[in-house]
């Protein structure tokens, strides 16, 4: 599973951080592991350099073999809550479609 990592210019994306999302990522996804070839992460901050709630957003796009690619979106205040909110949605999601495949 390939990890691709994605920010806008109001994100930092540093070295801790990255490896630490990547490491976060295939932890959580492992059990998919199979099915995914790649994990695209895209990190943003909504309003710049204005404080605000909920202004981070981390879109995770994972594209399965054979299948079309599912995303899913989590907004947060920091930038590791919209990551983990973002991987929750995602296994979810990847949940009900490998269990579909397995019931037909």
């Amino acid at each position: 599973m390939q990890i691709e990592f994605n920010t806008d210019n109001n994100i930092t994306g540093s070295e801790e951080f990255i490896a630490w999302s990547t490491s976060l990522i295939s932890e959580e996804l492992s059990r998919f592991s199979q099915q995914i070839t790649r994990v695209e992460v895209h990190l943003s901050d909504e309003n710049g350099d204005k404080e605000g709630l909920n202004d981070k957003r981390c879109v995770l796009e994972a594209r399965l073999a054979g299948m079309k690619p599912i995303a899913v979106t989590d907004h947060g205040n920091t930038d590791e809550q919209v990551i983990s909110g973002a991987i929750d949605k995602l296994k979810t999601s990847l949940e009900k479609i490998t269990g579909r495949l397995k019931t037909y």
